[in-house]
């Protein structure tokens, strides 16, 4: 009605086969209602826009400015009804032409193509009443600029800048600084949890939880990331895509095979998965895969669905800060005490920065001691790998906490700032070799972190090559 008080005004509908209706206004009077022979669906038709205000018509903008506008409107109305066919045409010209849609990251791909979609793994997530589904980039795509989000409230667009850093929130530590990932996220909750009447245009709500809305959608992100199916693939085209189901129902789509397990389930014998003979309601007989080292800088893995290529250096990182992190709220960590204590000469800023950390360099487990004119003794350190040099280590961290980092500088806290670069300085370096039994323990103690597809810089630990790839490189169907 608001559109059709300013224009000349034409609706066109139909709900069942023939039997339509046509309905013609003009600056706001109806001048006509009869019957039409139309498909079922609807059409609407808009001309001479404001025509009858000039006084409103003088604040547009220029046609392609409103044609945008227009069209995001139109979008956001395919990404919510995805069983609708939507087509937008203007001056002739054909902007939008939207079939309907299985899934939404179909819908994305015929907006956005499938280069964009092919980049997005979906999410299910449900916890006290609240669901939250949808899709999510995937983590080595997302760049600084270029993202997109978008989110719907039991089918209503919305807009809502808090829950946006909510989303931000679930990618703490696996993207680089200054980053954003594109989501397309649907709310799911009962009617009265929320308020819909706070804005004209309906555009903003209001929840009665807003912390708990908050909330799930940071642990439905994070939880999504923490599986081992968001890491970077080898094929560009892979599709991530499970079976999510649409609003309104159960969350019962098909997981990723073996990953609600647990992670390492992933690597389930394929002897034992085909022994008919084993019983069906025992757990699954876990092995790990065969583990080899390349050029002591990647570990390769081997799995039911491929290939996992480790970057040693990234993996570690991500161990150490979640283990950093957890023993922050328990005992000091365990720390070796040196044969030679390290003697460090600091400058006057390093040595500020050093006197205001020094609860939590012990905590972590560097023992110093002021030795006079700026000067400390290093007398013990932590003990993180058979390799690890603490006096480089130590003197690494002093320089990045004092002179900052991308990576300390988006840290939330001292704590995180001080995790994060221990993590950094303190893992194993490319070209490093390592043992068997050393491969094995790094690989155990990555996929029991919660997020071990990324480091904390938000490099990929571990880029998948799936059969699927090999086959096809090797033209074997």
């Amino acid at each position: 009605p608001s559109i059709a008080a300013v224009s000349r005004f034409e609706l066109l509908t139909a709900a069942r086969e023939g039997e339509g209706t046509r309905v013609r206004v003009t600056a706001g009077s109806i001048h006509s209602a009869d019957d039409a022979a139309r498909r079922p669906g609807t059409t609407v038709t808009v001309r001479s826009l404001f025509q009858m205000v000039p006084a409103r018509a003088k604040f547009l903008r220029t046609a392609a400015v409103e044609s945008r506008a227009v069209s995001e409107v139109v979008l956001l109305l395919a990404l919510c009804n995805l069983d609708v066919h939507f087509r937008l045409e203007s001056n002739g010209k054909e902007l939008l032409e939207l079939p309907p849609a299985a899934n939404l990251a179909e819908r994305v791909a015929a907006v956005w193509g499938e280069a964009g979609a092919n980049a997005l793994i979906e999410l299910d997530h449900s916890s006290d009443g609240l669901r939250v589904w949808g899709l999510v980039e995937r983590p080595d795509a997302a760049r600084p600029g270029g993202w997109r989000r978008y989110l719907f409230v039991n089918g209503r667009p919305f807009r809502d800048s808090r829950l946006l850093r909510a989303i931000d929130e679930g990618y703490r530590t696996v993207v680089a600084p200054g980053v954003r990932a594109s989501a397309y996220l649907f709310l799911e909750l009962p009617p009265d949890a929320l308020d819909v009447n706070v804005h004209p245009a309906k555009t903003e709500v209001r929840f009665r939880e807003r912390a708990a809305v908050e909330a799930a959608i940071a642990a439905a992100v994070a939880e999504r990331l923490g599986r081992i199916s968001s890491a970077a693939p080898l094929d560009r085209k892979a599709v991530r895509r499970e079976t999510v189901p649409g609003p309104g129902t159960a969350a019962a789509g098909q997981p990723e095979a073996g990953l609600d397990e647990g992670q390492l389930a992933f690597f389930v014998s394929g002897e034992r998965a085909a022994d008919e003979s084993a019983d069906a309601s025992a757990p699954p007989a876990v092995e790990r895969p065969d583990l080899w080292q390349l050029h002591a800088t990647y570990i390769l893995a081997s799995t039911r669905q491929g290939l996992l290529i480790i970057d040693q250096h990234s993996a570690h990182e991500r161990v150490l800060y979640e283990e950093i992190m957890r023993s922050f709220g328990s005992e000091d960590a365990p720390s070796q005490r040196l044969l030679f204590p390290i003697t460090v000469r600091l400058s006057p800023d390093e040595y500020s920065a050093v006197e205001e950390l020094t609860g939590l360099f012990q905590r972590i487990g560097f023992e110093l001691e002021p030795f006079g004119d700026r000067t400390l003794i290093v007398r013990s350190s932590p003990n993180l790998h058979p390799k690890f040099d603490p006096e480089r280590c130590f003197r690494d961290m002093v320089h990045e906490l004092t002179h900052g980092s991308p990576l300390v500088d988006a840290a939330r806290n001292q704590h995180e700032r001080i995790a994060k670069s221990l993590a950094c300085k303190g893992a194993i370096k490319a070209g490093t070799s390592l043992s068997q039994a050393e491969m094995v323990e790094l690989f155990d103690r990555l996929f029991a972190t919660e997020l071990p597809g990324h480091d904390v810089h938000g490099r990929p630990t571990v880029v998948s090559l799936t059969l699927s790839e090999l086959h096809r490189r090797f033209s074997r169907g």
